[in-house]
Order: C-alpha cells, then sequence, then structure tokens
C-alpha cells in the first residue's frame, strides 16, 4: 500500500495520507489526538500499512475506519448506529430502553475511560468491564450479553475479524433466587379478597399458567367462542401493546373448564369489537380500560394484604400454580412445561425442586444399612441411650 506524510503548515501539524481501493484517504489524528510531531505521523503510517500487509496474509480484515473514525475508539459510535439501525426497528420498547440505559450508565463512561477500537476487544476488556459494572448476578449478565449481541452483529456484519470471548457464567455469580409460592387453600382466600370484577384476569392467568402482560393485551379476537380457546400473540413492553409474547412464540390454549363460566360472564356484558381487551379495569383512567401490570399490582396487594399474605403476583399467581401441580398434584416437569409456556425444561425443574415432603420421606426413610454396627441398631429399637 502507497502512502506518504505531509506538514500541514496552516495548522502546525502532520498528517496521512494513503490510497486505498481507488480512494485517496487522509488521517490527522492518531489515538484520538492531532499529529503534532513528524515521528508520530510516520508510525501510524507504518500502522496502516502492517494492517494491510496482515489482512493480505488473512491474519485480520483491514477497515479504512479504523484510522479515520472520528475518534480513538469507534465501540460507542457503532453501539449507537447499531441501537437506530437494528434494535429500535425490531426489538420490544423495554428491551430498547433496557439497552439505552446499560449504555448511558455503563458501557459509554467505560469505554470513554478505556478507549479501544471495536475489533481490539478481547476477553480481558470484557473482565475489566465485568468488575466496572457494578450490579450483581443476574443484572450484571444482562448489561454484559447487551454487549455479547452487540459484538456478534459486528462479527456477522464483518466488522470484526473474531468474535472475542467473554466471561463464563460462573463468573457473574448469578445466584438463582427461591421460587415463592403459596398452596391452593391460601390462593383461593386471595381471590376472595379482590373485587368480582378483578378475579377474572387473576383466575385466566392462574388456570392457564400465562404471564401479567399477556392478560393485558388479551383481546375478543384472540378468543375462539366456538372451540372454546385462547390464541395468545400479543403483551405489553414498556406499557405499550406489542404484537408478540415475551418469547416470541403464539400460544394456543384451551379454556379451563373451570374458567368457562367466568368468560360466558364476560360475554353477556355486552356486544365486544374483535380489538377491544377481555378484561377491563373500571377503575383505569384510558379510553379502553385496558389493565396494566401497575393496576394489577395494585389489586393483589390490596388482596394479600386483607389475607395477611405478602408475595407478588407473579409468584402468586404463575409460580403457585406451577408449583402446586407440582408439589399438589405430582406432575411432572415435562407436563407441567407442556401445559404451560416455558420454553426451557430446566425453568420449570425448579418447582419440582419445591417437593419437601417427598424429600422428607427420602431422607428419613428407614433401610438397614449393612454399615450400622448391630448394637447400635438394637439400642434405637429397645429405645436406650447408646
Amino acid at each position: 500500500m502507497k502512502g506518504s506524510i505531509f506538514y500541514q503548515k496552516d495548522r502546525k501539524r502532520w498528517a496521512v495520507t494513503f490510497h486505498h481501493n481507488g480512494r485517496n484517504y487522509t488521517v490527522t489524528r492518531y489515538k484520538g489526538e492531532f499529529i503534532y510531531h513528524e515521528s508520530l505521523a510516520r508510525k501510524l503510517l507504518a500502522n496502516i500499512q502492517n494492517r494491510y500487509e496482515e489482512s493480505l496474509e488473512g491474519l485480520c480484515r483491514f477497515r479504512v475506519e479504523e484510522f479515520t473514525g472520528k475518534g480513538w475508539t469507534d465501540v460507542l459510535e457503532f453501539f449507537e448506529e447499531w441501537m437506530r439501525e437494528v434494535i429500535e426497528p425490531k426489538r420490544k420498547p423495554a428491551t430498547v430502553n433496557g439497552y439505552w440505559s446499560y449504555y448511558r450508565t455503563w458501557i459509554k463512561p467505560f469505554f470513554s475511560e478505556n478507549p479501544v477500537l471495536l475489533h481490539e476487544i478481547q476477553l480481558d476488556t470484557m473482565t475489566k468491564f465485568l468488575n466496572y459494572v457494578s450490579f450483581t448476578g443476574k443484572s450484571k449478565y444482562n448489561v454484559l450479553n447487551c454487549l455479547h449481541t452487540m459484538m456478534d452483529y459486528a462479527w456477522r456484519a464483518k466488522r470484526i475479524p473474531e468474535m472475542p470471548a467473554f466471561p463464563r457464567r460462573e463468573d457473574y455469580n448469578i445466584i438463582q433466587p427461591a421460587i415463592e409460592w403459596i398452596d391452593t387453600e391460601t390462593f383461593w382466600k386471595v381471590i376472595d379478597a379482590l373485587d368480582e370484577n378483578e378475579k377474572p384476569i387473576f383466575l385466566w392467568m392462574y388456570y392457564h399458567l400465562m404471564r401479567e402482560a399477556e392478560a393485558c393485551a388479551l383481546q375478543w379476537q384472540d378468543y375462539d367462542e366456538v372451540n372454546r380457546v385462547f390464541t395468545v400473540r400479543r403483551s405489553i413492553s414498556a406499557r405499550k401493546v406489542v404484537e408478540s409474547t415475551k418469547t416470541g412464540e403464539i400460544y394456543i390454549t384451551p379454556c379451563h373448564a373451570d374458567f368457562n363460566p367466568y368468560m360466558v360472564k364476560l360475554q353477556r356484558t355486552g356486544p365486544h369489537r374483535k380489538d377491544t381487551f377481555i378484561f377491563t379495569n373500571q377503575r383505569a383512567r384510558r379510553e379502553n380500560k385496558r389493565y396494566t401490570n401497575e393496576s394489577i399490582n395494585k389489586a393483589w396487594k390490596r388482596a394479600c394484604k386483607a389475607v395477611g399474605v405478602r408475595i407478588r403476583p407473579y409468584a402468586g399467581v404463575r409460580h403457585s400454580r406451577a408449583t402446586q401441580m407440582s408439589v399438589e398434584l405430582g406432575m411432572t416437569s415435562h407436563e407441567i412445561q407442556e401445559a404451560g409456556t416455558w420454553k426451557r425444561i430446566d425453568s420449570v425443574n425448579r418447582y419440582r425442586d419445591l417437593q419437601l415432603d417427598r424429600k422428607k420421606e427420602l431422607l428419613e426413610r428407614k433401610v438397614i444399612s449393612l454399615k450400622t454396627p448391630t448394637k447400635l441398631l438394637q439400642g434405637r429399637e429397645s429405645g436406650d441411650n447408646v
């Protein structure tokens, strides 16, 4: 590659020029700073030529942007471009808001203090960033996963020669929170404490193992009255109705027999357009009277307080239903997964871990071990202290 350096008399600094793919390029900065010394200009030219030679040998991909960018690091510029062009048009509002929050709070400050080019990011950079983020456990993992998603796109777009290694999952020290749940008797006490017009939405989530956001977004066009089947295809993200569930899948679920009377009652309240919501909150100020996560939390919290229970609605309904199916009904993880909307079996296995009565029976099962001394056994049978 041909190139040269020259002195800009009017600006009293040096610059580098080189020819690539039929175009002439001029670089006036080295590592983000203007070039005031000839030696730095020669060093920059050598770096450009070395990078080009390495690309010919297949060791890397030569990108003009590495040297003509506005600053030393193009990580932040690439992140912003990636958000605008890739994430914002396709992802849910909650995801978009979360990524921008990670950017403002952690990504931008870190890469401003630790400038590095996109292709230079390696495991040591990610480890340093991992320690920089003051979140713990799963929250820290989510921030790093945002960067991982961006780097994967950069690799597929051939902006970087290879995908860098990231910290292993165990490096995040993720502690799985214990499952909170209430038994069937307690659940129905909470339901009885709800207002009559509030019960249907909670019972729909309970009987069909659905999430609050999916219940809030359920419309009359999603219910097949003839076959008594729900098609769950919408959700709520950042307080907006989105045409996608949390996992991106469409769930087809039959109306539970015990919930059918509630559907009949809801249908009798008057004609419903297909685009109106099945569950409406009479206290809501908005025109469509749609439930929100906030209104669900408020109603549930009020009922829990009345019966002396303290548990979040997601845990009190979805977690509790799944755990009751496992602990009280003895259903297998695969049966619960098939009945509900879990994509991964290990998510359902957490409910099986709560079978304390079964664990207690196994731990206390009386089996005479061949290693147990005969004298000790005789003492136990006679009730003597040993």
